[in-house]
């Protein structure tokens, strides 16, 4: 068996986050001469039923807040918990199986969650096997692209990307092995992370999000010059904004204030004096308008514009990469094999024929579901195959690289561009109306899993790098962990619509969803779409670029809700506060990585209560009284709630000592 013993973990090795010297190399935890334990009934059993929970928490939250949590993070540490409470073996490489496994949930959810409710939204016939067929092919798709790049993003680029995700979820894994005082702060910082958002969401004993709204002065300036401030008070939020760090969350923060503090006011002042609607689907005279309602109405499309230049300018730029992943597969498939891969076995990745097999296999599936189970007519089912191919293709790289900078893909954006790009093909051959609008949110679901799908995929391979696990063996169980997590999906999605529905009093807010419906309406009933928005986005991607801030983030920024970013510049503040205090670079690093513990303590514990929550309000639960926690008071007792579960990250943080 494996000649290393448990007993030597120390950690991962000094260089993991540090790009490598000329002829230095990257030695795993697993060093690739041992043979793991790996694939075993327990980790597959484990893996599975983890995709299963965490599809239905991941659904929930994401419809709720527009915001699909990373389920690595809390299975790792499900996973290290339950190997260490029954002392399995050889668990390390397990566990990143399970974790493997698992992650498809968010994944699938991601896909799903920002495109089918769209449907239920229109008031158009949904049945259960497109809902599962769309996410199935979708993750299949992000999968079979994703491969051929691996090497790529996760050794030839290792330690020029944070990946903030990988990065919180090796090192959980990693806590589990040495055991002792990092497991603790893990467990203590979930409770307390978990008990404050339940909280909120179950008791509403303060409000969830904080406005300057509550003072006289802020409600003056809020109506008269559109001007206002919001926050959400979670603390899963703010332990992700700590992990992305300051650098990135204050590009998505300025590019929120561009949107908030410029563009909302601007439009305001210039449309106070209008008699009409103005726009898309207006219904109200701006000068009507809240600052919030200017900035679903307008301002986001800037943002989306942007997303969608910021993705094509990726796309350019990695185009080498893209050209020589191709040329290597053909290479691999028709010339004979002399070395295989050098031979080590943490490099070795599914072989191209399987890879090339597979999406032939695939797309043949699709185009036969699109032509039975979508439009019933064979060009149009051809059309619809050739948008998903194509630009499933394209903006795998996008995705990647998006998760590897910030953490957040910006699946909603490029999603909403493919609905753009799809609406305009479909309606010129002919597709309008309802059909049209079903076909085009289905293609739009398969392209928004598969680019989910290979963003999430490249932070599990990353994983898997830094602890030396097998590339071949995470590749062939992630379609596994795909198919059961498009079942459950479908069947959440159901219950949630007849439990909430997503339209009216009370529903589930599915943000991106509505985003969705709203776009696709007019452009199919052949109304104009809002392309000045679209291209104004697209120029300021092009002059940031210019400027070298990365477009891509500051665009995410432009597009997210204002109160979802402003969290992120707080916990990107705290990292930056408590990894600067010391003139010892070593008390720093322990301070930063104890932090990043309590971070994810804060992401997983918000995350598994959300869905506690969620299962209770289903259950006809509910101790909200909604007068109190929409008064001026409990948003006022929220921003204190908040600042202490700040100063507790700060100081807790602080006591971070080296070698632990």
């Amino acid at each position: 068996m494996s000649e290393h013993h448990v007993g030597q973990i120390k950690g991962l090795p000094e260089n993991a986050y540090q790009e490598l010297k000329a002829g230095e190399e990257y030695k795993p935890l697993m060093p690739a001469s041992s043979t793991p334990q790996e694939i075993t009934p327990y980790s597959v059993i484990m893996g599975l039923l983890m995709a299963v929970l965490f599809s239905a928490a991941a659904a929930y939250l994401g419809l709720k807040i527009g915001q699909v949590f990373e389920a690595a993070i809390p299975i790792a540490i499900i996973a290290v918990g339950v190997s260490s409470l029954f002392k399995i073996k050889g668990s390390l490489g397990q566990n990143v199986i399970i974790q493997s496994i698992g992650q498809n949930s968010g994944l699938i959810v991601a896909g799903a969650i920002f495109t089918i409710p769209a449907l239920y939204i229109l008031n158009l016939e949904t049945h259960f096997y497109q809902l599962f067929f769309a996410s199935a092919f979708g993750g299949m798709l992000g999968i079979l692209f994703l491969i051929p790049f691996r090497k790529y993003f996760v050794a030839e680029m290792h330690g020029k990307f944070p990946f903030p995700e990988a990065t919180a979820t090796t090192e959980i894994l990693v806590a589990g092995e040495k055991g002792g005082k990092q497991a603790l702060v893990l467990v203590v910082s979930g409770l307390i992370g978990g008990a404050y958002d339940f909280i909120i969401a179950t008791f509403g004993w303060w409000s969830e999000i904080f406005t300057t709204r509550v003072f006289g002065f802020g409600e003056m300036l809020a109506d008269k010059f559109k001007l206002v401030f919001r926050l959400n008070v979670g603390s899963a939020v703010m332990g992700l904004g700590y992990i992305v760090g300051l650098k990135y969350a204050a590009i998505i923060c300025a590019g929120s204030f561009v949107s908030w503090y410029l563009l909302i006011p601007v439009i305001s002042y210039f449309g106070a004096g209008l008699t009409e609607t103005f726009g898309t689907n207006a219904t109200k005279l701006i000068s009507a308008m809240t600052a919030e309602e200017i900035f679903r109405q307008y301002v986001r499309h800037v943002g989306i514009g942007g997303i969608a230049m910021a993705g094509i300018i990726g796309i350019i730029r990695s185009s080498k990469i893209i050209r020589d992943a191709i040329s290597l597969g053909f290479k691999e498939i028709f010339e004979k094999k002399t070395s295989a891969n050098g031979g080590l076995r943490t490099q070795l990745d599914v072989s191209m024929k399987i890879i090339i097999s597979g999406l032939v296999i695939t797309t043949i599936l699709l185009f036969l579901f699109f032509h039975l189970g979508v439009v019933d007519n064979l060009g149009w089912a051809l059309a619809g195959l050739l948008i998903v191919l194509i630009i499933s293709f394209l903006f795998t790289t996008v995705a990647a690289n998006a998760i590897a900078i910030v953490g957040t893909n910006p699946v909603s954006g490029m999603t909403l561009m493919t609905l753009i790009l799809s609406s305009i093909v479909l309606t010129s051959i002919g597709l309008k109306g309802q059909s049209g609008m079903i076909a085009a949110l289905i293609i739009g679901g398969v392209v928004c899993t598969a680019l989910s799908m290979a963003g999430g995929f490249i932070t599990d391979l990353k994983i898997g790098y830094w602890l030396g696990s097998t590339p071949r063996k995470q590749e062939q169980w992630k379609v596994l962990g795909v198919i059961v997590s498009a079942l459950t999906v479908g069947f959440v999605m159901m219950i949630l619509n007849e439990t909430y529905g997503f339209v009216g009093e009370g529903a589930l807010v599915a943000p991106q969803a509505n985003a969705m419906a709203a776009v696709i309406q007019p452009l199919m009933d052949q109304q104009p779409a809002p392309w000045t928005l679209y291209i104004v986005g697209a120029i300021l991607a092009l002059v940031l670029t210019m400027i070298k801030v990365p477009a891509l983030a500051f665009a995410l920024g432009m597009y997210i809700p204002l109160e979802l970013n402003t969290p992120l510049l707080v916990g990107g503040l705290i990292a930056h506060y408590v990894s600067t205090r010391s003139k010892d670079e070593k008390i720093n690093n322990a301070r930063r990585e104890r932090g990043t513990l309590i971070a994810s303590g804060f992401i997983a514990g918000g995350a598994l209560m959300g869905v506690v929550s969620a299962i209770l309000r289903w259950q006809g639960f509910n101790w909200v009284n909604i007068e109190w926690a929409e008064s001026h008071s409990a948003e006022l007792f929220a921003i204190i709630m908040f600042s202490v579960i700040c100063l507790y990250m700060i100081w807790d943080s602080l006591r971070g000592k080296p070698e632990e």
